[in-house]
Parts: C-alpha cells; structure tokens; sequence
C-alpha cells in the first residue's frame, strides 16, 4: 500500500511540474507617437525638428511564462531608450503585473527619427517622455495580462544584399583629416566614388533570426521577434517622425503569417555599430521618401517568413532564464595635449575655425566634455535570456558586427540573437582591433569607454549564457 501510495504521489508530483513547463506567451503593442510639436529627432550634430507623424512610434512587448520564470521584451521604435526612461517603465510595470525589473529587457530600435527618450528641455519633449514611459510599462503590461498557452521556434534566414559594412579603407592618399586634426586608417560612409574607395574594414552579418511564437500545436501565430544587423534606413519625409524599416517590418508581417489583429511582429537592431544601408561601390537610382525604407522592411519580412518555413517544430515546454549583471568599465579620458588641442580650436575665430576638419568644433566640445564628466567609470547592464535552446544576449550600446558574430559563434546555445541598444544606449562599441583603425566609432566623444570593452563585454556575457545552458 505504501508502495503504490508513494507512486501516485510522484506521478502526481510529475505531472505538476510538467503542468509548470508549459509555455504561456503574450505580446501587445502600444502607440507611442508623440502628440505635441514642434519636437527634436536627435541622433545628428544639429538640431532636427518634427513637425508631426508619418507612420506611428510603438513599444512593442512579448511576454513569456514558464511557470517558474517570467520576463519579457520590449523592442521600442526610438534611437536608444536611456536608463532612467527604461527604469522607470520597469518600475511601473512591475508594480502593476510583478514582472520583476530584472527580467525586462527593453531596447531601441535606433530610428534616427524618433523624439528623445530622456529630455525634459521643452514642454512637447517632457510630455514625450511621459508618453513614452507609460508607454513601454502599458505595453508589457497588455501582453502579461494577454498569457495564453503557447509554443516557441527559431528559424534563421539570410538576407545580405542589405547589409554593408560602412567602414573603409581608401585608396593611397584620399584619406582626409579627422576632427582631431589626424589620419585615421579608415573612414566612415566615405562615399561611392571607386576612385577613393579600396575595401571594406570589416564583415556584414547576413542573417534574420527570427522567434515565433505560436499557439501550443504550433498552427496559430502569435508573435514573433526578429533580429537584423542593420542600421537604420533613412529616407524618410523631413520633418516627420517615423520608425522606419523597424516599424514597416511590424506592419508587413501578419500579411506574410496570416496573423489576426492581435499577433504582434516587432524587429530588433542586431550588432550593426559599423554596418549600414549603403553600397557604397554602387550608386543606386533616386528614391522617393520612405521608399528604400519599404523595400528593406519588405525583404526583411519575405526573409523572416522563409525562417520560419525552416521551423520543424514549435516547443510548448521550454524552460526560461535570464541574468542580469552590472559591470563597471572605464570612462575614456584626453589627454593634456588633445584638451588643449580643443581648447585651441574653440578659442580660434569662426572664419578659421571653418577652414578647420569637418566637425572639428563639435568634437572640440566632446573632447571638453570627456575632460570635465565627473565620473572615471559607467556602470553598464548586460543581460542574458534562454528560451529553451535559443539565448538572446543584450547590450547597452552600438555594437559592432564583428562582436555579434563571436557572441553567436561562441556561444553554448544553437542559436543566439544579440540585441544592441538595450536598457540603454552608451555610444558605440568597437572591437580592439577597430579602435586601432580609427575612423568616427572609435573617436573620444562617439565611443565613451575604455578601448577593450568589448572584451569585458562579451567575456561576461559567454560566463552568463554558460550559467543558463547548466542543466
């Protein structure tokens, strides 16, 4: 009797844990457009102001459940959300769903026409940071209260016809001073003319990864989060607010699954600090606005749909972790000779200053400005997420494609995503080998810590993703 007393007892206890493995999901999108005008797009050295909306801003959230973990992903159509912003929705959502704040992973799309996350300096941009912080918290919010039984699969997909990498090496004698007044030994967007251009000073990384997220028999899509390593696109009409390729993707995709109006697509910006839209040994013929924008999103949504036609199969019983980690790294200081270097420039004349390198005044001031910050380090949040055989890897800054590509490599899950632009946007971030390079990613005032912190970077990460993939 105690025999069969103690087997029902662990068959029952096997069956609640099993009940516990079942995957449940949600995804909801919120509209975070601005509503308030005239309001400035950063992302240049110049101000560049909106005077309304041409296709809408969202915060898009996936929300995952496997009865021990709960986290979710938020992909937000801005150039970078900045610490505070993305605490603060945390915060919120955490006090109205229980998501604890380190199982939130939010991050930037990188649209260059998108108002700032964190600015306060005019009455349309603090009503925009509001917006955009009840915003995210709403988003994740929906898509917790929308958790319904659900499977997971990963499907990848090349598409390397859009992808350059925009660093370049010249030919003899072309290469023109830096702001600093130096040679670099690479140059950045250098143009399309053959006669200047020699070769690239890195790789592309072609590929979608796409996760979908479908019903428990894997028929009824759901969501799906895509990954390209791809700059923003550009193009879009002057002075109007846009998400570009990032949100004409999200809109493209339930045609390509035949979602209904509740599935929800969002793309995220992969390791693309050094890659952009441009083939540069190539001129392309004129576009309209918003045109190139539409064709990328277009490519990208046949290239996420042929990724999931590669999906075996959809996994209702996966198991969820993630990891958050703080590190400190070292903010990069000038030199005696570059402050004084920069002081020079600022104190010189505005008809000499103009005779002076391209930018040479607005890197005078950052060189100023990396002199005077008051703190010698920058705490940085990395996060580390596994669904099942599937891990995503989040880092707070530009990343350059060579880094994504060693963290997929490298990495002890099959397949790996690498968010850039996440709980944070920290500047760019080269690899060693880069910064010897020069060129405008690696200049002091672009890229803020020390030199090898992409080492730091991807070293902690593999560390975390190892304690994730441990039975």
């Amino acid at each position: 009797m105690k025999t069969i007393l103690t087997t029902v007892i662990a068959l029952l206890l096997a069956v609640s844990v099993n009940a516990a493995s079942k995957l449940r999901a949600g995804a909801a999108a919120v509209d975070v457009s601005p509503r308030e005008f005239p309001i400035n797009m950063p992302g240049g050295f110049s101000a560049n102001m909106a005077d309304g909306v041409n296709d809408p801003l969202h915060a898009r959230a996936l929300v995952l459940d496997d009865g021990v973990t709960t986290l979710a992903v938020v992909v937000v159509d801005n150039l970078g959300v900045a610490r505070e912003t993305c605490d603060d929705a945390k915060a919120i959502a955490a006090q109205r769903c229980g998501i604890k704040p380190d199982k939130v992973l939010v991050c930037g799309t990188h649209s260059h026409s998108a108002p700032s996350s964190n600015s306060t300096n005019s009455a349309p941009a603090a009503a925009y940071r509001k917006l955009l912080v009840e915003g995210i918290a709403e988003s994740i919010i929906r898509a917790h209260a929308a958790l319904q039984p659900a499977s997971v699969g990963v499907g990848v997909h090349p598409l390397p016809e859009e992808v350059f990498n925009r660093r370049w090496f010249l030919k003899p004698g072309k290469m023109p001073l830096n702001p600093f007044g130096k040679l670099d030994q690479v140059k950045t967007n250098p143009g399309t003319n053959p006669d200047v251009l020699d070769r690239p000073a890195g790789p592309t990384d072609p590929d979608i990864t796409v996760l979908s997220v479908k019903d428990p028999k894997g028929r009824k899509p759901l969501a799906l989060l895509a990954n390209y390593a791809l700059h923003y696109v550009g193009g879009r009409p002057p002075g109007k607010v846009s998400a570009d390729y990032f949100g004409e993707f999200a809109r493209l995709m339930p045609s390509r699954v035949n979602g209904d109006t509740n599935f929800v697509a969002m793309m995220s910006n992969g390791a693309s600090g050094d890659i952009n839209n441009i083939p540069f040994l190539v001129t392309r013929p004129p576009r309209e606005p918003f045109e190139q924008i539409r064709i990328v999103a277009s490519k990208a949504a046949d290239a996420a749909w042929l990724a999931l036609r590669k999906i075996e199969k959809h996994n209702p019983d996966v198991r969820l972790g993630m990891i958050e980690r703080e590190i400190t790294l070292r903010n990069r200081r000038p030199m005696p000779e570059q402050v004084a270097a920069a002081k020079a420039v600022l104190a010189m004349k505005k008809a000499d200053r103009q005779k002076l390198p391209n930018r040479a005044e607005n890197y005078a001031h950052s060189t100023i400005s990396a002199a005077e910050r008051a703190e010698d380090t920058l705490t940085v949040q990395l996060q580390a997420i596994r669904i099942g055989d599937f891990a995503i890897c989040a880092i707070p800054f530009e990343v350059f494609v060579e880094i994504g590509l060693d963290l997929k490599k490298r990495s002890p899950f099959p397949r790996t995503m690498v968010i850039s632009i996440a709980n944070a946007k920290h500047g760019y971030l080269p690899t060693p080998e880069q910064h010897k390079l020069g060129g405008y990613e690696t200049w002091l005032g672009t890229c803020r810590v020390q030199e090898d912190a992409s080492v730091i970077i991807t070293d902690h990460l593999l560390e975390m993703l190892k304690e994730l993939a441990t039975p």
